[in-house]
This record gives C-alpha cells, sequence and structure tokens, in this order.
C-alpha cells in the first residue's frame, strides 16, 4: 500500500527518465489522471492513456526526449506532502525556475498550473513542482 501516490506517481517517472525509457506504468486514479494532463498539456510528456490491465487499469505515460535522447523533464519535485501540506493563497502562487518550470496546484476549481491559478485568482494545494 502507498502512503503518497502522487509521489509515487513522480518517483516512477523520474526512475523510468533515469533508465531512458519510453513510457512508464502507473495505477490510475482521478488525481494522477489530472497531473498527467497537465504534464501533455505543457509539453513534459507526449501523450498518456488509459490501459485495462488485468488486476486494475493503469495510466501509460509516454515521456518526451529530445533529439539526443535527452528527458524534456529534467526535474520532480513534490512539495506538498502528507505529513506537512503546504497551502497558497492566490497571491502567494510560486513560479518555477523563471518560469521555465511549472507548479502543480489542487485548486477547489481542480488542478492546474500556477499560471493558470495566478490568473484565475485562487490558491491551493501546492502538489510538485516540474522543470
Amino acid at each position: 500500500m502507498v502512503n503518497d501516490p502522487v509521489a509515487d506517481m513522480l518517483t516512477r517517472i523520474r526512475n523510468e527518465i533515469m533508465a531512458r525509457h519510453d513510457f512508464v506504468l502507473i495505477p490510475v486514479s482521478r488525481g494522477k489522471m489530472a497531473i498527467a494532463k497537465i504534464l501533455k498539456d505543457e509539453g513534459f510528456i507526449k501523450d498518456y492513456e488509459v490501459v485495462r490491465g488485468a488486476p486494475h487499469r493503469v495510466i501509460k505515460i509516454h515521456l518526451a526526449y529530445s533529439d539526443k535522447k535527452q528527458p524534456i523533464i529534467t526535474g520532480l519535485k513534490r512539495v506538498s506532502k502528507p505529513g506537512l501540506r503546504v497551502y497558497v493563497g492566490k497571491e502567494e502562487v510560486p513560479q518555477v525556475y523563471g518560469g521555465l518550470g511549472i507548479a502543480v496546484i489542487s485548486t477547489p476549481q481542480g488542478v492546474m498550473t500556477g499560471r493558470q491559478a495566478r490568473r484565475l485568482g485562487v490558491g491551493g494545494e501546492v502538489l510538485c513542482y516540474v522543470w
């Protein structure tokens, strides 16, 4: 049993990128699907799909690499953890590496990037940083 499914997802992606694999399989949940959608919309991954496996469904995330097999995702960091939740107001939404990365935030309007949260004027729980 995994206590922190988002951290497990980020760790799986990080491990597969270091091994230069083309895809990663992650157990499905609505929160992970929302994060995968954001990563695709921001261009950090090629695509994702839900695959019906034998015991349960999984998300198959196709990782993106540059021409020289360099990963597009250079870093992933879990911010809010089960033992220490990190919340920000609409004025405190973080920027990652001066706008080169993204902050994934869970807001009352759903999971979105920090840029979208700033534009909508909402705050929430900072899930992770991706750059």
